[in-house]
């Protein structure tokens, strides 16, 4: 059963006899629908999800669309969508945490809107981590209230102990890409 997650929220992601070995960072959002003269239409939003790996608090490596895959093969992102059309998850993040390197102590998952639309014309934003082996949802998080910034920084996968854990963290931020956000994102490395 999934964790309905709130902003700050921590929560472990050790199972019972199974180890967790490879889940799925989704991100999905639809543009917000905007009434003219012939009716409700919506626009396009390319939104990007991007997983920014640290080891011990410093930039390791990073995956978003213009690098699909992790130096290691470890994390990949399965591809852009531009416009945010389709139901469901609209970019994931797939994250082998057997083959992650041991000095990787966390990732950082983003989203930003590439060409600066805020998230006042964007709804129904979220992200959620599926276990990948079973296929359940173990957590989700969903984006509430819109507002005039182009990212967000969504939530941290972070090793606790022998396990892992997720912070659903929810800051918003300004930037088209990942490298205009790297202040937010190592403030939660």
């Amino acid at each position: 059963m999934a964790v309905s997650m709130q902003k700050g929220q921590r929560i472990s992601l050790e199972k019972p006899g199974d180890a967790l070995t490879m889940v799925r960072m989704g991100l999905g959002w639809d543009a917000v629908k905007k009434k003219g003269f012939f009716g409700a239409r919506q626009q396009e939003i390319d939104l990007d999800a991007s997983c920014v790996l640290f080891a011990d608090g410093r930039l390791a490596d990073v995956v978003y669309f213009g690098k699909l895959v992790s130096d290691d093969g470890s994390v990949r992102h399965t591809g852009d969508n531009v416009t945010g059309h389709g139901d469901g998850d609209d970019e994931s993040v797939l994250v082998d945490l057997g083959r992650l390197p041991v000095h990787v102590t966390s990732l950082v998952f983003t989203v930003s809107s590439f060409n600066g639309q805020t998230f006042d014309e964007v709804d129904n934003a979220f992200c959620r981590l599926v276990d990948e082996t079973g296929g359940g949802e173990l957590a989700r998080y969903t984006l509430t209230g819109g507002g005039g910034h182009t990212a967000m920084v969504m939530a941290r996968l972070y090793r606790h102990a022998s396990g892992w854990k997720m912070a659903a963290i929810g800051e918003p931020s300004q930037g088209r890409t990942f490298e205009d956000m790297l202040p937010s994102i190592t403030a939660h490395a």
